[in-house]
Formats: structure tokens, C-alpha cells, sequence
């Protein structure tokens, strides 16, 4: 599938997506900053989030609407939405930037009128949380877009992913990505199951990547090699910033260091291959070969005494010794000589 012309699979370099998430920590100057360093540190796009207290919760001060543990303990869950939401009118200014920038952004939307509100700014792609994961009617809305598909797994069974994909896909979007996800903040790496991410691939049909909330990049990168194609990692410019995710949130330094390392490890699959590569070919020469070791007159008898396996490789291969031993010279063999079959007595 592609993203703004980005092409996106097994067969194309890793799609980094930095999420800003709550880490503008109500200034906007922070996000424009945290964008910039996303373009700088190589990343593909800059994913935010569209909500609002009021679109994502309401104000109540019954038990089950607070918090109790974790990073945002004895807050409500309308403290923390109304702390951490993305102001509606930065929108624009964030989606100009991005195209200042020559970024790729898009969002992760949570209610109808925050597609609607992406759907005017022309957003690419659209990112279905975790949480919101068991919203059919959601998927189904943001499936009528057309536009591309990522869907974060954390918390649901297979057979809730199942219905999310089925959704999407009856309401019209076939380029779908999902991505294996622990909601924890942070997320154990123990937790992460990473095999996870090829069964769903077979089990799914789609394109499969990592959401990862992991304070390093180790299950990030290994992701790779269990066929990652898009990893998502929340970035902000300082980890003590005292944001709601600041904490759990890759520096800029660890965001380039991300780039960097899964696309290294993109290169490293490669495809299965036994023959020898392009750097092995001029050590080719120093593998064992079959050499005489000592000087053979004609007629002499070839034995392990006179002929051994050494390096360099330019005689008989060594598979080749007992065609040689109990054999004699055809003529006079100097010491140092690489054994061929012409040498030998026919």
C-alpha cells in the first residue's frame, strides 16, 4: 500500500511514524519543534491525535471515570483528555507545517466529527487507536474515506481484530496495516510477544507493524526480522518534560537512532541466499584447498604427509584428498604446489 506515494510492505524499507501525541504539552511552538526534529531524524510522518474531553469522555465523578495507578494516578479521565487533547484549531497550522516540512502527517481520530475535521485538511491515512479498536462504527466511517488504514492491536483478542479488519474491509478500505501493541505506558518488552506480528499477517491477510511503547528500541527493531513493516514510537523532545507522555517517549537522539537501526536491520533480512556476496568474493581465495606440502618426485606416492587441506584456496577443493591419496605423480611437484588432478597418475 502507499502513504503519499510512500510505498509500504515487506519489500520496502521500514515506515517510521513518530506520534506527537500529548507531548506538545499545550504549546504549539513544542509540536512545530517535535515535527521539524521527526523530518530531521528521518522518520516517514508525524502522527497526532483528534479529540477532545468532551469527544472522548465526559465529566463525572463516578469511580469508574477515575483513575487509580499508573502514570496519570487520581486524575479523571476528563482531567487527563482536557490536559493532553490536541487543540481543534492547530490543526491547520500543524498540516501546513507538515507540508512546509515535507512530512507526511495524519492522525488518529476518535470520534465521526474528528474524521470529518482530518477529511477537510485532506488527511492521508488515518490511525485507529487501541482503544478504539472494538469501535465498528468508527472503522466503518473512517473506511469510507478510502484512505489507508492502521489499526493498533493492543487489548484485543483475534477475534476482535478480526471484526476490525472485516469492517474496514467491507466498508471499502483495502490497505490495511496492523500493528501488534501492548497499552501499557510504559509497556514491558517482555509483554510484547513479537512472533505475534507474523501470525497475524497469515491469520489477517494485511500488512503488519509494531506500536511501541517500550522506553527503548530494541523490540522495535527486532520487529523487523518478524516482518515489521511500519513501527510507531511516541517522540518528544524531552523525557523529563513532564508531559502525560513525555515518560514513556523517545528523545530525538533515540528517534534517529530508531531510523537508523531498523533500516539496517531491513537490509540485514535481505532475501534467503547461499551463494557468496559481493564483500566475501575477495576472501574467496583463502578458503582450504589441497596443496603439496613437501616435494613429490614422479612416481611418488601422495600421502597425508606430502598433501594436506591449508589455506589458500586456489587447489583441489578438500572434498577431493582420498581421490588423491595412495595415488603417485605424474612428474617431479615442487613444495607449495596447488594440488590439481593433472598431477595425478592416470
Amino acid at each position: 500500500m502507499k502513504i503519499n506515494g510512500r510505498s509500504i510492505g515487506p519489500d520496502h524499507p521500514p515506515y517510521i511514524i513518530a506520534e506527537l501525541s500529548a507531548n506538545h504539552n499545550g504549546d504549539i511552538e513544542r509540536a512545530f519543534r517535535i515535527m521539524e526534529i521527526a523530518r530531521d531524524s528521518g522518520a516517514d510522518a508525524l502522527k497526532i491525535q483528534t479529540y477532545s474531553a468532551d469527544t472522548i469522555t465526559i465529566e463525572s465523578n463516578r469511580p469508574e471515570f477515575q483513575i487509580k495507578g499508573g502514570l496519570w494516578d487520581g486524575r479523571s479521565l476528563y482531567e487527563l483528555y482536557k490536559w493532553a487533547q490536541m487543540p481543534w484549531d492547530w490543526h491547520e497550522p500543524l498540516f501546513q507545517k507538515a507540508r512546509d516540512l515535507g512530512i507526511t502527517i495524519f492522525s488518529s481520530p476518535f470520534d465521526f466529527t474528528a474524521v470529518d475535521l482530518l477529511e477537510s485538511l485532506n488527511a492521508p491515512a488515518y490511525k485507529i487507536a487501541s482503544f478504539e479498536a472494538i469501535d465498528l462504527p468508527l472503522i466503518r466511517y473512517v473506511a469510507q474515506t478510502g484512505k489507508p488504514m492502521i489499526i493498533s492491536s493492543g487489548m484485543a483478542n483475534a477475534d476482535e481484530i478480526q471484526d476490525a479488519v472485516a469492517t474496514a474491509r467491507e466498508a471499502g478500505c483495502d490497505s490495511i496495516v496492523v500493528l501488534q501493541c501492548v497499552s501499557g505506558y510504559p509497556a514491558p518488552a517482555e509483554e510484547y510477544n513479537l512472533r505475534t506480528i507474523a501470525d497475524m499477517k497469515d491469520r489477517f491477510g494485511v500488512l503488519v507493524g509494531l506500536s511501541d511503547h517500550t522506553i527503548d528500541n530494541v523490540a522495535a527493531v527486532t520487529s523487523i526480522g518478524v516482518g515489521a513493516c511500519v513501527i510507531e514510537k511516541h517522540v518528544t523532545l524531552d523525557r523529563n518534560g513532564g508531559g502525560p507522555d513525555d515518560s514513556f517517549s523517545l528523545e530525538p537522539d533515540e528517534l534517529r537512532a530508531l531510523v537508523r537501526d531498523a533500516n539496517i536491520a531491513w537490509k540485514a533480512m535481505g532475501s534467503a541466499s547461499y551463494g557468496q556476496s559481493p564483500s566475501e568474493k575477495g576472501n574467496a581465495q583463502f578458503r582450504r584447498s589441497l596443496y603439496v606440502v613437501k616435494d613429490v618426485a614422479r612416481g611418488e606416492t601422495f600421502t597425508n604427509d606430502n598433501v594436506r587441506s591449508i589455506r589458500p584456496g586456489i587447489g583441489l577443493a578438500p572434498k577431493h584428498l582420498d581421490d588423491v591419496l595412495g595415488k603417485t605423480a605424474s612428474k617431479d611437484i615442487e613444495r607449495a604446489t596447488p594440488m590439481s588432478l593433472d598431477l595425478v597418475t592416470k
